[in-house]
Protein backbone atom coordinates (compact mmCIF):
# COMPACT_ATOMS: atom_id res chain seq x y z
CA UNK A 1 0.00 0.00 0.00
CA UNK A 2 2.85 2.38 0.82
CA UNK A 3 4.34 1.92 -2.65
CA UNK A 4 1.07 2.46 -4.48
CA UNK A 5 1.32 5.42 -6.83
CA UNK A 6 -1.01 8.26 -5.85
CA UNK A 7 -2.48 10.52 -8.50
CA UNK A 8 -1.70 14.13 -7.66
CA UNK A 9 -4.95 16.06 -7.90
CA UNK A 10 -7.06 18.61 -6.06
CA UNK A 11 -10.52 18.02 -4.73
CA UNK A 12 -13.08 19.42 -7.16
CA UNK A 13 -13.91 22.99 -6.22
CA UNK A 14 -10.52 23.68 -4.57
CA UNK A 15 -7.50 25.35 -6.15
CA UNK A 16 -3.79 26.04 -5.77
CA UNK A 17 -2.50 29.56 -6.42
CA UNK A 18 1.11 30.06 -7.48
CA UNK A 19 3.06 33.19 -6.38
CA UNK A 20 2.01 35.32 -9.37
CA UNK A 21 -1.66 34.52 -8.70
CA UNK A 22 -1.44 34.71 -4.93
CA UNK A 23 0.14 38.17 -5.04
CA UNK A 24 -2.96 39.40 -6.84
CA UNK A 25 -5.22 37.80 -4.24
CA UNK A 26 -3.07 39.22 -1.43
CA UNK A 27 -3.41 42.68 -2.98
CA UNK A 28 -7.20 42.35 -2.87
CA UNK A 29 -7.14 41.14 0.74
CA UNK A 30 -4.73 43.89 1.80
CA UNK A 31 -6.89 46.53 0.12
CA UNK A 32 -9.99 45.22 1.88
CA UNK A 33 -8.24 45.23 5.26
CA UNK A 34 -6.94 48.76 4.80
CA UNK A 35 -10.35 50.15 3.86
CA UNK A 36 -12.17 48.22 6.58
CA UNK A 37 -9.88 49.71 9.21
CA UNK A 38 -10.24 53.21 7.72
CA UNK A 39 -13.90 52.95 8.70
CA UNK A 40 -13.20 51.71 12.22
CA UNK A 41 -13.87 48.01 11.76
CA UNK A 42 -11.76 45.70 13.91
CA UNK A 43 -10.26 42.36 12.88
CA UNK A 44 -11.44 39.11 14.45
CA UNK A 45 -10.67 35.48 13.71
CA UNK A 46 -12.92 32.50 14.39
CA UNK A 47 -12.11 28.78 14.07
CA UNK A 48 -12.79 26.92 10.84
CA UNK A 49 -13.55 23.80 12.91
CA UNK A 50 -16.85 24.07 14.81
CA UNK A 51 -19.26 22.02 16.87
CA UNK A 52 -21.91 20.81 14.43
CA UNK A 53 -24.80 21.55 16.79
CA UNK A 54 -23.68 25.19 17.01
CA UNK A 55 -23.56 25.56 13.21
CA UNK A 56 -26.96 23.90 12.86
CA UNK A 57 -28.81 25.73 15.63
CA UNK A 58 -31.27 28.60 15.38
CA UNK A 59 -29.91 29.94 12.11
CA UNK A 60 -32.59 31.36 9.84
CA UNK A 61 -30.62 30.67 6.66
CA UNK A 62 -32.79 27.61 6.16
CA UNK A 63 -32.11 23.91 6.55
CA UNK A 64 -30.98 23.53 2.92
CA UNK A 65 -27.52 24.87 3.75
CA UNK A 66 -26.99 22.07 6.26
CA UNK A 67 -26.97 19.57 3.38
CA UNK A 68 -23.71 21.20 2.24
CA UNK A 69 -21.92 21.10 5.59
CA UNK A 70 -18.73 19.04 5.81
CA UNK A 71 -19.27 16.87 8.91
CA UNK A 72 -16.60 14.93 10.81
CA UNK A 73 -15.80 13.41 14.19
CA UNK A 74 -12.78 13.89 16.42
CA UNK A 75 -11.13 11.14 18.46
CA UNK A 76 -13.61 11.80 21.26
CA UNK A 77 -16.44 11.05 18.80
CA UNK A 78 -17.76 14.61 19.06
CA UNK A 79 -19.82 15.78 16.07
CA UNK A 80 -17.84 18.54 14.35
CA UNK A 81 -18.12 20.46 11.08
CA UNK A 82 -16.26 22.93 8.90
CA UNK A 83 -17.85 26.38 8.96
CA UNK A 84 -19.94 27.18 5.87
CA UNK A 85 -20.01 30.93 6.43
CA UNK A 86 -18.64 33.54 8.83
CA UNK A 87 -21.98 34.71 10.24
CA UNK A 88 -22.75 31.79 12.56
CA UNK A 89 -19.24 31.81 14.11
CA UNK A 90 -19.64 35.58 14.52
CA UNK A 91 -22.95 35.11 16.33
CA UNK A 92 -21.33 32.49 18.56
CA UNK A 93 -18.46 34.89 19.30
CA UNK A 94 -20.94 37.59 20.36
CA UNK A 95 -22.79 35.13 22.59
CA UNK A 96 -19.56 34.08 24.32
CA UNK A 97 -18.36 37.66 24.90
CA UNK A 98 -21.23 39.52 26.62
CA UNK A 99 -18.98 42.36 27.76
CA UNK A 100 -18.27 43.67 24.26
CA UNK A 101 -18.91 47.36 23.70
CA UNK A 102 -21.71 48.06 21.22
CA UNK A 103 -21.92 49.03 18.45
CA UNK A 104 -19.38 46.29 17.74
CA UNK A 105 -17.80 46.69 14.31
CA UNK A 106 -15.80 43.76 13.03
CA UNK A 107 -14.34 42.32 9.87
CA UNK A 108 -13.15 38.81 9.14
CA UNK A 109 -11.49 37.36 6.07
CA UNK A 110 -11.31 33.58 6.09
CA UNK A 111 -11.98 30.31 4.33
CA UNK A 112 -15.35 28.59 4.44
CA UNK A 113 -16.44 25.22 3.07
CA UNK A 114 -19.56 23.93 1.32
CA UNK A 115 -20.04 20.42 0.01
CA UNK A 116 -22.29 21.52 -2.83
CA UNK A 117 -22.36 21.50 -6.62
CA UNK A 118 -19.37 23.18 -8.27
CA UNK A 119 -19.87 25.75 -11.02
CA UNK A 120 -18.44 29.09 -12.11
CA UNK A 121 -18.27 31.35 -9.07
CA UNK A 122 -19.20 28.52 -6.69
CA UNK A 123 -16.39 26.48 -5.14
CA UNK A 124 -16.20 24.10 -2.19
CA UNK A 125 -13.40 26.00 -0.48
CA UNK A 126 -13.52 29.77 -0.78
CA UNK A 127 -12.88 33.00 1.08
CA UNK A 128 -15.51 35.19 2.60
CA UNK A 129 -14.57 38.79 3.35
CA UNK A 130 -17.20 40.08 5.76
CA UNK A 131 -17.75 43.45 7.42
CA UNK A 132 -20.54 43.68 10.00
CA UNK A 133 -21.67 45.88 12.84
CA UNK A 134 -24.02 44.96 15.67
CA UNK A 135 -26.01 47.34 17.82
CA UNK A 136 -27.09 49.96 15.26
CA UNK A 137 -30.74 50.54 14.34
CA UNK A 138 -31.83 52.78 11.49
CA UNK A 139 -29.91 53.13 8.24
CA UNK A 140 -26.82 55.12 9.23
CA UNK A 141 -24.89 51.86 9.13
CA UNK A 142 -26.20 51.02 5.65
CA UNK A 143 -25.01 54.40 4.38
CA UNK A 144 -21.55 53.81 5.85
CA UNK A 145 -21.29 50.33 4.33
CA UNK A 146 -22.20 51.61 0.86
CA UNK A 147 -19.51 54.29 1.17
CA UNK A 148 -17.06 51.63 2.30
CA UNK A 149 -17.90 49.45 -0.72
CA UNK A 150 -17.27 52.27 -3.19
CA UNK A 151 -14.00 53.07 -1.40
CA UNK A 152 -12.84 49.45 -1.78
CA UNK A 153 -13.50 49.31 -5.51
CA UNK A 154 -12.04 52.74 -6.14
CA UNK A 155 -8.77 51.52 -4.62
CA UNK A 156 -8.96 48.37 -6.75
CA UNK A 157 -9.65 50.55 -9.82
CA UNK A 158 -12.94 48.80 -10.60
CA UNK A 159 -15.89 50.94 -11.75
CA UNK A 160 -19.01 49.71 -9.99
CA UNK A 161 -22.60 50.58 -9.27
CA UNK A 162 -24.79 49.37 -6.43
CA UNK A 163 -28.38 48.14 -6.58
CA UNK A 164 -30.32 48.56 -3.37
CA UNK A 165 -33.79 47.84 -2.04
CA UNK A 166 -35.72 47.24 1.17
CA UNK A 167 -37.22 43.88 2.14
CA UNK A 168 -39.96 45.53 4.20
CA UNK A 169 -41.15 47.48 1.18
CA UNK A 170 -41.03 44.32 -0.93
CA UNK A 171 -43.17 42.48 1.59
CA UNK A 172 -45.62 45.38 1.79
CA UNK A 173 -46.08 45.56 -1.99
CA UNK A 174 -46.76 41.82 -2.11
CA UNK A 175 -49.27 42.14 0.74
CA UNK A 176 -51.25 44.91 -0.97
CA UNK A 177 -51.43 42.72 -4.07
CA UNK A 178 -53.80 40.61 -1.99
CA UNK A 179 -51.37 37.76 -1.38
CA UNK A 180 -51.52 35.62 1.76
CA UNK A 181 -48.81 36.56 4.26
CA UNK A 182 -47.90 32.90 4.66
CA UNK A 183 -46.41 32.78 1.15
CA UNK A 184 -44.88 36.27 1.00
CA UNK A 185 -41.38 34.80 1.43
CA UNK A 186 -41.98 32.41 -1.48
CA UNK A 187 -43.18 35.28 -3.66
CA UNK A 188 -40.12 37.38 -2.73
CA UNK A 189 -37.85 34.54 -3.87
CA UNK A 190 -39.60 34.49 -7.25
CA UNK A 191 -39.75 38.30 -7.61
CA UNK A 192 -35.98 38.35 -7.05
CA UNK A 193 -35.70 36.41 -10.34
CA UNK A 194 -38.02 38.66 -12.36
CA UNK A 195 -35.13 40.11 -14.45
CA UNK A 196 -33.37 36.77 -14.82
CA UNK A 197 -36.19 34.67 -16.28
CA UNK A 198 -38.81 35.17 -18.99
CA UNK A 199 -42.23 36.63 -18.22
CA UNK A 200 -43.82 33.25 -18.95
CA UNK A 201 -41.44 31.48 -16.54
CA UNK A 202 -42.07 34.14 -13.91
CA UNK A 203 -45.83 33.79 -14.18
CA UNK A 204 -45.66 29.98 -14.14
CA UNK A 205 -43.64 29.95 -10.93
CA UNK A 206 -46.18 32.26 -9.28
CA UNK A 207 -49.08 30.15 -10.58
CA UNK A 208 -47.40 27.06 -9.15
CA UNK A 209 -47.52 28.49 -5.61
CA UNK A 210 -51.19 29.41 -5.97
CA UNK A 211 -51.32 33.00 -7.26
CA UNK A 212 -54.12 34.05 -9.60
CA UNK A 213 -53.48 35.81 -12.92
CA UNK A 214 -54.99 38.97 -11.42
CA UNK A 215 -52.53 38.89 -8.50
CA UNK A 216 -49.63 38.29 -10.88
CA UNK A 217 -50.63 41.23 -13.05
CA UNK A 218 -50.87 43.44 -9.98
CA UNK A 219 -47.34 42.37 -8.96
CA UNK A 220 -46.08 43.36 -12.42
CA UNK A 221 -47.66 46.80 -11.97
CA UNK A 222 -46.44 47.34 -8.41
CA UNK A 223 -42.84 46.35 -9.06
CA UNK A 224 -42.59 48.59 -12.10
CA UNK A 225 -43.49 51.73 -10.08
CA UNK A 226 -41.01 54.29 -8.79
CA UNK A 227 -40.61 55.20 -5.13
CA UNK A 228 -42.52 58.49 -5.28
CA UNK A 229 -45.50 56.85 -7.00
CA UNK A 230 -45.59 54.15 -4.34
CA UNK A 231 -45.51 56.80 -1.61
CA UNK A 232 -48.32 58.80 -3.22
CA UNK A 233 -50.59 55.79 -3.78
CA UNK A 234 -49.85 53.65 -0.73
CA UNK A 235 -48.06 55.86 1.81
CA UNK A 236 -51.26 56.46 3.76
CA UNK A 237 -52.25 52.82 4.00
CA UNK A 238 -52.07 51.13 7.38
CA UNK A 239 -49.37 48.77 6.16
CA UNK A 240 -46.41 48.71 8.52
CA UNK A 241 -44.04 47.17 5.97
CA UNK A 242 -44.86 49.79 3.31
CA UNK A 243 -44.46 52.69 5.71
CA UNK A 244 -41.27 51.47 7.36
CA UNK A 245 -39.73 50.46 4.03
CA UNK A 246 -40.45 53.85 2.48
CA UNK A 247 -39.11 55.70 5.53
CA UNK A 248 -35.86 53.71 5.53
CA UNK A 249 -35.28 54.12 1.79
CA UNK A 250 -35.87 57.88 1.84
CA UNK A 251 -33.61 58.24 4.89
CA UNK A 252 -30.87 56.24 3.18
CA UNK A 253 -31.15 58.32 0.01
CA UNK A 254 -30.94 61.45 2.14
CA UNK A 255 -27.62 60.35 3.61
CA UNK A 256 -26.23 59.24 0.25
CA UNK A 257 -27.22 62.54 -1.36
CA UNK A 258 -24.60 64.21 0.83
CA UNK A 259 -21.89 62.19 -0.93
CA UNK A 260 -20.91 61.68 -4.55
CA UNK A 261 -21.97 58.02 -4.68
CA UNK A 262 -25.74 58.40 -5.08
CA UNK A 263 -25.35 58.77 -8.85
CA UNK A 264 -23.89 55.26 -8.90
CA UNK A 265 -26.67 53.73 -6.79
CA UNK A 266 -29.83 52.32 -8.36
CA UNK A 267 -33.05 51.43 -6.57
CA UNK A 268 -34.25 48.01 -7.73
CA UNK A 269 -37.58 47.06 -6.15
CA UNK A 270 -37.15 43.40 -7.18
CA UNK A 271 -33.78 42.94 -5.44
CA UNK A 272 -34.14 40.56 -2.50
CA UNK A 273 -30.69 38.92 -2.18
CA UNK A 274 -32.55 35.59 -2.14
CA UNK A 275 -32.06 34.88 1.56
CA UNK A 276 -34.73 34.96 4.26
CA UNK A 277 -32.23 36.38 6.75
CA UNK A 278 -32.59 39.99 5.56
CA UNK A 279 -35.02 42.24 7.37
CA UNK A 280 -34.53 45.69 5.81
CA UNK A 281 -32.09 47.27 3.36
CA UNK A 282 -30.37 44.94 0.88
CA UNK A 283 -27.72 45.81 -1.70
CA UNK A 284 -25.49 44.23 -4.35
CA UNK A 285 -22.39 45.53 -6.16
CA UNK A 286 -21.93 45.09 -9.92
CA UNK A 287 -19.23 46.09 -12.39
CA UNK A 288 -20.27 48.82 -14.80
CA UNK A 289 -18.81 47.08 -17.84
CA UNK A 290 -20.82 43.91 -17.21
CA UNK A 291 -17.87 41.61 -17.91
CA UNK A 292 -19.00 39.62 -14.88
CA UNK A 293 -22.77 39.42 -14.60
CA UNK A 294 -22.89 38.21 -11.01
CA UNK A 295 -22.49 40.58 -8.10
CA UNK A 296 -19.00 41.09 -6.70
CA UNK A 297 -20.24 42.07 -3.27
CA UNK A 298 -23.47 42.36 -1.38
CA UNK A 299 -25.21 42.44 1.94
CA UNK A 300 -27.95 43.99 3.97
CA UNK A 301 -29.64 44.30 7.34
CA UNK A 302 -30.23 41.13 9.34
CA UNK A 303 -31.73 42.14 12.67
CA UNK A 304 -32.98 38.68 13.68
CA UNK A 305 -30.11 36.26 13.04
CA UNK A 306 -27.92 37.07 16.03
CA UNK A 307 -30.91 38.03 18.19
CA UNK A 308 -32.51 34.61 17.61
CA UNK A 309 -29.20 32.76 17.81
CA UNK A 310 -28.27 34.11 21.24
CA UNK A 311 -31.89 34.21 22.46
CA UNK A 312 -31.20 36.00 25.75
CA UNK A 313 -33.97 38.59 25.55
CA UNK A 314 -31.66 41.26 24.09
CA UNK A 315 -31.97 42.61 20.54
CA UNK A 316 -28.87 42.57 18.35
CA UNK A 317 -29.69 44.67 15.25
CA UNK A 318 -27.05 44.09 12.59
CA UNK A 319 -26.05 44.96 9.06
CA UNK A 320 -23.11 43.85 6.95
CA UNK A 321 -21.56 43.39 3.54
CA UNK A 322 -19.52 40.55 2.07
CA UNK A 323 -16.98 40.87 -0.75
CA UNK A 324 -16.33 38.01 -3.17
CA UNK A 325 -12.56 37.48 -3.27
CA UNK A 326 -12.72 34.91 -6.06
CA UNK A 327 -15.02 36.90 -8.32
CA UNK A 328 -12.98 40.10 -7.81
CA UNK A 329 -9.81 38.14 -8.60
CA UNK A 330 -11.38 36.72 -11.78
CA UNK A 331 -12.49 40.20 -12.84
CA UNK A 332 -8.98 41.60 -12.41
CA UNK A 333 -7.64 38.78 -14.57
CA UNK A 334 -10.28 39.42 -17.24
CA UNK A 335 -9.54 43.14 -17.40
CA UNK A 336 -5.77 42.67 -17.18
CA UNK A 337 -5.73 44.93 -14.15
CA UNK A 338 -3.92 42.23 -12.24
CA UNK A 339 -0.39 43.58 -12.21
CA UNK A 340 2.46 41.14 -12.64
CA UNK A 341 4.50 42.25 -9.68
CA UNK A 342 7.68 40.75 -8.31
CA UNK A 343 7.85 39.79 -4.68
CA UNK A 344 11.02 41.92 -4.37
CA UNK A 345 12.04 45.47 -5.29
CA UNK A 346 15.72 44.72 -5.84
CA UNK A 347 17.55 41.61 -6.98
CA UNK A 348 21.18 41.40 -5.86
CA UNK A 349 23.59 39.20 -7.80
CA UNK A 350 26.70 38.59 -5.67
CA UNK A 351 29.88 37.60 -7.47
CA UNK A 352 31.85 35.96 -4.68
CA UNK A 353 30.58 38.63 -2.28
CA UNK A 354 27.65 36.91 -0.59
CA UNK A 355 28.52 38.06 2.94
CA UNK A 356 28.79 41.74 1.88
CA UNK A 357 25.65 41.43 -0.26
CA UNK A 358 23.73 39.92 2.66
CA UNK A 359 24.82 42.78 4.93
CA UNK A 360 23.73 45.39 2.36
CA UNK A 361 20.42 43.61 1.82
CA UNK A 362 19.67 43.84 5.56
CA UNK A 363 20.42 47.59 5.56
CA UNK A 364 18.01 48.06 2.65
CA UNK A 365 15.31 45.87 4.21
CA UNK A 366 15.42 47.95 7.39
CA UNK A 367 14.46 50.93 5.23
CA UNK A 368 11.52 49.10 3.67
CA UNK A 369 13.09 47.83 0.45
CA UNK A 370 12.20 44.23 -0.41
CA UNK A 371 15.42 42.51 -1.44
CA UNK A 372 16.13 39.09 -2.91
CA UNK A 373 19.66 37.73 -3.21
CA UNK A 374 20.71 35.22 -5.86
CA UNK A 375 21.53 32.27 -3.58
CA UNK A 376 22.98 29.95 -6.22
CA UNK A 377 25.49 32.60 -7.34
CA UNK A 378 25.40 31.54 -10.99
CA UNK A 379 26.71 33.51 -13.95
CA UNK A 380 25.60 37.13 -14.32
CA UNK A 381 23.81 36.42 -17.62
CA UNK A 382 21.91 33.50 -16.12
CA UNK A 383 20.86 35.48 -13.05
CA UNK A 384 19.83 38.48 -15.19
CA UNK A 385 17.57 36.20 -17.22
CA UNK A 386 16.05 34.89 -14.00
CA UNK A 387 15.52 38.43 -12.69
CA UNK A 388 13.80 39.39 -15.92
CA UNK A 389 11.57 36.30 -15.80
CA UNK A 390 10.59 37.06 -12.20
CA UNK A 391 9.79 40.67 -13.12
CA UNK A 392 12.34 42.24 -10.78
CA UNK A 393 12.11 46.05 -11.06
CA UNK A 394 15.77 46.68 -10.16
CA UNK A 395 18.91 44.55 -10.35
CA UNK A 396 22.49 45.08 -9.19
CA UNK A 397 25.66 43.01 -9.47
CA UNK A 398 28.04 43.20 -6.49
CA UNK A 399 31.60 42.10 -7.08
CA UNK A 400 34.93 42.99 -5.49
CA UNK A 401 35.11 46.26 -7.49
CA UNK A 402 31.82 47.49 -6.02
CA UNK A 403 33.03 46.76 -2.50
CA UNK A 404 36.39 48.41 -3.12
CA UNK A 405 34.98 51.58 -4.73
CA UNK A 406 31.89 51.73 -2.50
CA UNK A 407 29.72 52.32 -5.55
CA UNK A 408 26.75 50.34 -6.91
CA UNK A 409 25.25 50.36 -10.39
CA UNK A 410 21.49 49.74 -10.27
CA UNK A 411 19.67 48.72 -13.42
CA UNK A 412 16.04 49.73 -13.92
CA UNK A 413 14.77 46.68 -15.79
CA UNK A 414 11.65 48.31 -17.20
CA UNK A 415 13.48 51.32 -18.63
CA UNK A 416 16.79 49.56 -19.37
CA UNK A 417 18.52 52.45 -17.61
CA UNK A 418 21.40 52.37 -15.13
CA UNK A 419 22.26 54.70 -12.28
CA UNK A 420 25.16 54.78 -9.86
CA UNK A 421 24.85 55.11 -6.06
CA UNK A 422 27.32 55.13 -3.17
CA UNK A 423 27.24 52.47 -0.47
CA UNK A 424 27.92 55.06 2.23
CA UNK A 425 24.62 56.83 1.60
CA UNK A 426 21.92 54.42 0.57
CA UNK A 427 19.00 56.77 1.28
CA UNK A 428 18.95 58.03 -2.32
CA UNK A 429 18.97 54.43 -3.57
CA UNK A 430 16.08 53.49 -1.29
CA UNK A 431 14.08 56.57 -2.29
CA UNK A 432 14.43 55.81 -6.01
CA UNK A 433 13.54 52.14 -5.61
CA UNK A 434 10.51 52.78 -3.41
CA UNK A 435 9.34 55.51 -5.81
CA UNK A 436 8.99 53.02 -8.69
Amino acid sequence: MLNEKVEMRNLKGTFDFLPKEQRIRNKIINTLQQVFELYGYQPVETPILCHYDVLASKYSGGSEILKEVYKLQDQGERELALRYDLTVPFARLIAMNPNLTFPFKRYEIGKVYRDGPVKVGRNREFYQCDVDAIGVKGVTLEAELLLLAFHVFKKLEIDVYIKYNNRKLMSGLIEIAGINKEIVKDVITIVDKIKKITKAEFEKELNDIGLSNEQIEKLHTLFSMDLNSIKQQFGNLENQNINEGLTELYELEGYLSQTDILKNCKLDLSLARGHEIYTGTVFEVFTKDGLITSSIGGGGRFDKIITNFIDNGIEYPACGISFGLDVIYNYLLLTQKAEEQSSADLYIIPMGTFAHSMSLAERLREKGVKVEIALNQGSVSKEMKKANKLGMPFVTVIGEDEITTGKLTIKNMAKSEQKEYTLENIDALCADILRK
